[in-house]
């Protein structure tokens, strides 16, 4: 699944326990008649996907929705859902430079010679 939007928020990485588990959020907005914030959990290795991104940058994250049960200490069963992040990619890509590699020019139609083995004979199966 796929989230697409501009970024509201980039959290710092944080540590919990002693076994050094990490979390990071990113907040996207989505662009559609009723924008809505999405939070993104970004966590252990994947926080650094992170870095170099910034407040309204367009960007499409790739997640998995996660979900979990838990029985309080009542013996109530309750449900938490989850977004985890596991891809970013940014969507405002950089203007193509012909200088720099881009699209080559395109030749003038004068730099083309006109074909001339044509034969009226040939049969034309072409409707126009």
């Amino acid at each position: 699944m796929e989230v697409q939007g501009k970024v509201k928020m980039v959290g710092e990485t944080q540590t919990f326990g002693s076994n050094g588990f990490r979390k990071r959020e990113l907040v996207v907005t989505t662009e559609e008649q009723y924008p809505q914030h999405i939070m993104v959990e970004f966590v252990q290795d994947k926080c650094d996907l992170l870095n170099g991104y910034n407040v309204g940058q367009a960007v499409k994250v790739s997640i998995n929705l996660r979900g979990r049960e838990w029985v309080n200490p009542q013996g109530e069963t309750k449900y938490f859902n989850s977004i985890q992040g596991w891809r970013i990619e940014n969507l405002q890509a950089a203007a193509p430079d012909a200088s720099a590699g881009g699209m080559p020019p395109v030749a003038p139609a004068q730099a083309f010679e006109p074909a001339d083995n044509l034969n009226e004979e040939d049969h034309d199966d072409l409707p126009f």
